[in-house]
């Protein structure tokens, strides 16, 4: 029997997840290797702990993370909700999105088959394509719903004004966006969006790729072999500045007892129960640290101790190639 953890609810849906999901995107080689098994084993683990929001898409290894994920969830299905993305073309023959309407019908049936469901529970749109109004996008995705295929209706890496355009064609449940005490001014002005319209946020990346889990100790460059190395945070100059702002949290985290990503996470709960973070991982033991999180109580005073350490805008570097930049918060 699964544990209980804290819920928290998606937007006005009905749908109540775990206050800390699991992203899979690393469970696909993202960074680095991975192993399908010891991916599977690390879902079912986090179900048989409490999480109950899955997250994955259909770009993730090209369909490949959800099969994994597919393979996870046969037999738990009722116990979580499921999370997925479509219209993200990471950059293949120059394009970066796909929400034309005929495309969401397509996707949305590409991704059931691969993750041998009936129905997604949240269906987000992975990058906001800026040839196709974002009215036409979720008019299909309505349709969805309306057709029992989809529960609730997501977007990702969206900002304020499209988020309201959306929101009056649809309600929207929730918004993924990039948000880690690293990378917070367009998520902070995001979630000003969504909270006024009673959508949820849900982080991604909330480690920071891991940079907010660095130590001093460690080396103060990434081996070229790194995956991360392409992202410009990790680059060069920008990499020391940020680990120099991170070692303000290593030492905060020592001073509360507690690792560095469960400082860092349980200051992202204590945003408000509209945030939701979702921390990926291919590893049992950082799932464990990870969901340690939760027994984290932070005072009104801590949590802004903890945001004054590193101030929004502080780290040096994009939060993605300058390529991808134009793909994003849209």
């Amino acid at each position: 029997m699964a544990n209980q953890l804290p819920k928290r609810k998606l937007g006005a849906s009905g749908i109540e997840v775990s206050a800390l999901g699991l992203g899979c995107m690393s469970l696909s080689g993202v960074y680095g290797p991975s192993e399908d098994d010891a991916g599977v084993e690390v879902i079912r683990t986090a179900i048989d702990r409490g999480v109950t929001l899955i997250d994955t898409a259909d770009m993730y290894g090209w369909g490949h993370n959800e099969q994994v994920v597919g393979r996870a969830i046969a037999g738990r299905r009722d116990r979580i909700v499921l999370a997925t993305k479509f219209g993200n073309l990471g950059g293949k023959d120059g394009k970066y999105a796909d929400g034309r309407p005929e495309y969401v019908a397509t996707a949305c049936e590409a991704s059931l088959k691969r993750l041998g469901v009936e129905v997604i529970d949240l269906y987000y749109q992975h990058r906001i394509d800026p040839n196709v109004p974002i009215e036409d996008t979720v008019g299909a995705m309505a349709k969805l719903v309306t057709q029992g295929k989809v529960r609730a209706l997501g977007l990702s890496e969206a900002k304020p004004d499209t988020i309201r355009r959306a929101h009056k064609v649809h309600p929207i449940a929730a918004v993924q966006n990039e948000y880690s005490l690293l990378y917070r001014t367009e998520a902070e002005e995001a979630r000003a969006a969504t909270r006024a319209l009673g959508i949820s946020l849900v982080a991604y990346s909330p480690l920071g790729r891991g940079l907010l889990t660095a130590t001093s100790a460690e080396p103060r460059s990434l081996a070229k072999d790194d995956p991360r190395a392409r992202h410009p945070r990790f680059a060069g100059d920008n990499l020391i500045h940020n680990r120099d702002l991170v070692e303000r949290i290593e030492k905060i985290a020592r001073q509360k007892g507690r690792t560095q990503a469960q400082l860092v996470l349980a200051w992202l709960l204590a945003q408000g129960s509209d945030v939701i973070p979702i921390p990926g991982t291919k590893r049992l033991p950082r799932l464990e640290e990870n969901l340690g999180a939760l027994k984290v109580a932070l005072t009104p005073a801590e949590v802004a101790h903890i945001a004054d350490a590193i101030p929004a805008g502080a780290a040096a570097g994009t939060r993605y190639p300058e390529a991808q930049m134009k793909s994003v918060y849209l």
